[in-house]
């Protein structure tokens, strides 16, 4: 009887071969969430200036176009006068005067080296809270700015 325990044993750990484990890093890996006193000063201000300057077309109808040094060529030929107007008009209606934006939080994406800021856009009516993202490539230049409803924790979409 212990023979066949012991055979029976050694076939099986035989027929156990061991396996390669192929891990994968999750997409939400890649972005890494920063302090503040990681990221410079003057990058928390073009980002914070340049993310303003949008939102206070909404006030104003008068947008200053971006230039090749503040942005890149697809954030400069996406954010015209006519898609702000537009976008504008919507959030006028549901949110009210656009009043401030306060820094909630700063990632850092490694697949593509850009820094993502995340602000809460503060309305004059409190139906909704909005966020606007701005994205700043190694080059120091805005690379996207996107408008989402407000999610208290950070969901990359």
């Amino acid at each position: 009887m212990k023979k066949i325990i012991l055979i029976l044993s050694i076939i099986l750990l035989i027929g156990c071969k061991s396996k390669t484990v192929v891990v994968s890093i999750p997409e939400e890996a890649k972005i890494v969430k920063l302090a503040f006193s990681e990221v410079s000063e003057s990058q928390k201000d073009k980002s914070y200036e340049l993310g303003k300057r949008v939102l206070m077309t909404c006030n104003t109808s008068k947008f200053k176009p971006f230039n090749e040094s503040e942005a890149t060529t697809s954030v400069i030929k996406n954010t015209t006068e006519e898609r702000l107007t537009k976008t504008c008009t919507r959030f006028r209606q549901y949110y009210g005067t656009f009043k401030e934006l306060q820094l909630v939080e700063i990632y850092k994406n490694n697949s593509d080296q850009t820094t993502i800021f995340r602000y809460k856009a503060l309305y004059t009516k409190k139906v909704a809270n909005k966020e606007l993202r701005v994205s700043i490539n190694q080059e120091n230049k805005v690379s996207a700015i996107k408008s989402l409803d407000w999610i208290d924790t950070f969901q990359n979409k």
